[in-house]
């Protein structure tokens, strides 16, 4: 069954180089092997593939989520923060807004997140509780 297996998100990048600056260097993912056209990512029990694409930073949805302990979600946004990234905010219904950091509930279960682009623009989140 097609359930079964991991889903591995694949992202447009313009100048591939920049995006391994930014996926390497900013955001800590260690690189696979390099792959016809891209390179493809190890993150948690899953992974990406960031590629060159004409089509790059036309997406204007998430196109990743990436979920994180509530333990360490502040220190993830700290270290985000001191390497430059910025974080967007949106209208959301049920949503509160705190420097960048979205608090959502549903039902007994709250989590937060945060959203932020790559150099291309794709538009990458960062978020507790999702699983």
């Amino acid at each position: 069954m097609i359930g079964d297996h991991t889903p591995v998100p694949t992202l447009a990048v313009k100048d591939l180089g920049q995006a391994r600056e930014f996926y390497e260097g900013v955001l800590g993912l260690a690189p696979g092997p390099d792959m016809p056209g891209g390179v493809a990512y190890k993150a948690g029990s899953g992974g990406l593939f960031v590629y060159e694409s004409e089509f790059a930073g036309t997406n204007q949805a998430t196109a990743m989520m990436m979920e994180v302990p509530e333990g360490a979600f502040d220190q993830q946004i700290s270290d985000l923060r001191g390497k430059g990234v910025t974080f967007e905010t949106y209208d959301m219904p049920e949503t509160e807004w705190e420097d960048g950091v979205a608090t959502m509930s549903m039902g007994d279960t709250s989590f937060r997140s945060v959203w932020f682009r790559d150099p291309d623009g794709n538009i990458l989140n960062l978020g507790t509780g999702m699983g």
